[in-house]
């Protein structure tokens, strides 16, 4: 177990959404907290499970798949699987 975590915020999450896909509605929940025990938490509690709920006007005409995919490429960076975000839950709005 990892006693430093992750580092990564709902708050560096948010900030890249709202910079890559100029969100209309944009919430970023850690429930790591919730996973601990389950794979890919880190035993902190904290940086790993993440759920998104977002609109963004560049979703107009875009099957679900290919807004997800656009969330999933905005926070590339972010998903590692050693270190990273483990999991994200993404709710269009």
């Amino acid at each position: 177990m990892n006693s430093a975590g992750t580092g990564i915020t709902s708050e560096a999450l948010a900030a890249r959404l709202a910079e890559r896909l100029a969100t209309s509605h944009l919430e970023v929940l850690d429930e790591s907290a919730a996973h601990l025990g389950h794979a890919g938490q880190d035993g902190t509690g904290v940086g790993t499970h993440f759920r998104v709920r977002i609109a963004s006007p560049l979703f107009a005409g875009q099957s679900k798949v290919a807004c997800h995919r656009l969330v999933y490429d905005a926070l590339r960076d972010y998903i590692d699987r050693e270190r990273g975000v483990h999991a994200l839950a993404i709710e269009l709005i």
